[in-house]
């Protein structure tokens, strides 16, 4: 556990002191917890984990590494206890419409999405809509949708970044495998910062500004991974085109 929480303190990039300074646990009392020497409790766990903004599936292997129970429960999607809350979350799916809106896991797995996603998706390779779908591949493949990006490396840009700071947060060896592999296609990419308020997704003659929605309080730990990736208009022509 004391291994895994320096690991943890390094990707946050704080000192000992800062994190003592933090949570009120003494810099001593850490180093000790760090090297093995000192047992801390569950609730220590959870409030260092918390400083540290460790997401909710790595403070249950913190606390499995401590000898503890984990504190957040995993649900299967399918199963009964989410059936409410995704039914939820796939009417604002349809409400997103005639946009398109996919709702994605922690590896940018497709869970579902509504219809109007098959405008972007239409012409990709069959192989690349298979389930599982995976949006990022699906989108950077050159035979998926980078092939109509007409700003794909400014796009690429955006979305390897965004990548890289997701994988730093959450430490997933899946997501820096996904990186990897998504960042080897080609399609290049952009060192200055792009102009305009927002970095749009210029496709295929129309133009989208994308946001990210997740659950403001989740404690379940599948919940916590879940996001809502949706597409907006960037212009009156893109929303003229879409029916908007």
């Amino acid at each position: 556990m004391g291994q895994l929480l320096r690991t943890w303190r390094d990707e946050r990039r704080l000192s000992q002191l800062d994190l003592s300074a933090r949570t009120g646990v003494s810099a001593r009392h850490l180093s000790f917890v760090e090297t093995g020497r000192s047992r801390p409790t569950p609730e220590m766990i959870l409030r260092l984990a918390e400083e540290l903004d460790v997401p909710l599936r790595q403070r249950n292997e913190l606390l499995l590494a401590g000898g503890f129970a984990p504190a957040f429960p995993e649900s299967d999607l399918d199963g009964p206890p989410l059936a409410v809350l995704l039914a939820g979350l796939r009417q604002v799916l349809a409400g997103h419409e005639p946009y398109p809106a996919v709702l994605v896991d922690r590896h940018w797995t497709m869970v579902d999405g509504n219809n109007a996603v098959a405008r972007l998706t239409r012409g990709c390779a069959p192989e690349l809509l298979e389930p599982p779908v995976n949006v990022l591949r699906l989108a950077l493949h050159p035979d998926g949708m980078a092939g109509r990006i007409e700003n794909l490396a400014e796009w690429r840009t955006h979305v390897l970044h965004r990548l890289d700071r997701q994988a730093a947060a959450t430490a997933d060896p899946v997501l820096r495998e996904l990186r990897s592999e998504v960042g080897g296609y080609p399609g290049g990419e952009i060192a200055a910062r792009p102009d305009g308020l927002v970095v749009p997704l210029r496709y295929d003659g129309l133009s989208f500004f994308s946001i990210t929605s997740v659950l403001g309080t989740p404690r379940d730990v599948t919940l916590a991974e879940l996001a809502i990736e949706a597409f907006l208009p960037a212009d009156a022509d893109t929303a003229a085109a879409l029916g908007g």
